[in-house]
């Protein structure tokens, strides 16, 4: 496969340093690294050198707006690759909105609010004793963080996440606070439609091949969690060139792509 990571704004020859362990790995193991200037993506496409072997491309990095995908897309285009993911599929795992009605059973109860919703009112309607604020990709890890108890607090939330990340994604989307056995989490990967897991001698668990037949996508992450009550839960799915090896070593990577066909 041919991978493409962003560059390093330090030394454009090299991958971002983030990046570095597991684009290196992947050259060892025979797959083409490529590197992007994704810092041109906000505005336009990259140059690339026309991909002249492994036409297909995926890419792995850090998290891209519509219009930066649309440009990484057209910049693999313009130099005669084609993309694992298009900008569809990418936003089909990458928005929350665009997954939980296919999956909704599987996963806490969620509302989609836009910006200029009467957010108070919105939530009181619901009954719910706790919420889980986002927009349509990421929470609130830092401040006042994203779990409120009044509908009140939203606001707060709200005004901390504008300030600590710039923007606000899509919209917000409301989750129902569900007993969660936090340390019973897992990440999946989905490739192809064949879901692994970070121990390939595990069994996998039926509600991540669910997902697997549900979600159309080439390549997505799943995470799994365990209820209280020992029911089995999804808690987030992702574009799987954007999703971090969260409990999966470099190597357990690029094991599942060397059966991908």
């Amino acid at each position: 496969m041919r991978f493409v990571y962003p560059q390093s704004f330090l030394n454009p020859r090299q991958p971002d340093e983030i990046f570095q362990d597991e684009a290196t790995a992947l050259s060892k193991a025979g797959h083409i690294v490529t590197l992007i200037d994704s810092e041109k993506l906000p505005t336009e496409p990259a140059t690339l050198k026309s991909i002249t072997s492994e036409k297909t491309v995926v890419y792995r990095g850090w998290m891209l707006s519509p219009p930066e995908y649309k440009n990484f897309v057209l910049s693999i285009e313009n130099a005669d690759g084609l993309p694992l993911t298009t900008t569809e599929k990418y936003l089909s795992t990458h928005y929350l909105p665009n997954w939980y009605q296919i999956i909704s059973d599987l996963t806490p109860e969620t509302i989609v609010l836009s910006l200029d919703s009467d957010w108070n009112s919105e939530l009181k309607k619901m009954g719910w004793s706790k919420f889980f604020v986002k927009d349509y990709v990421k929470s609130l890890k830092t401040s006042v963080g994203s779990l409120i108890e009044s509908p009140e607090d939203i606001q707060t939330v709200v005004t901390e996440m504008k300030k600590y990340r710039g923007t606000i994604e899509g919209g917000l989307c409301i989750r129902r606070v569900e007993n969660f056995l936090v340390e019973t989490e897992q990440r999946y990967f989905v490739l192809k439609g064949q879901p692994h897991c970070v121990n390939p001698t595990d069994k996998i668990p039926d509600i991540v091949f669910e997902c697997a037949k549900r979600i159309n996508s080439q390549f997505f992450s799943v995470d799994v969690i365990h209820r209280a009550d020992g029911q089995l839960r999804i808690v987030e799915i992702g574009d799987g060139q954007v999703s971090d090896l969260v409990g999966w070593s470099v190597q357990r990577f690029i094991d599942i792509w060397e059966t991908a066909t």
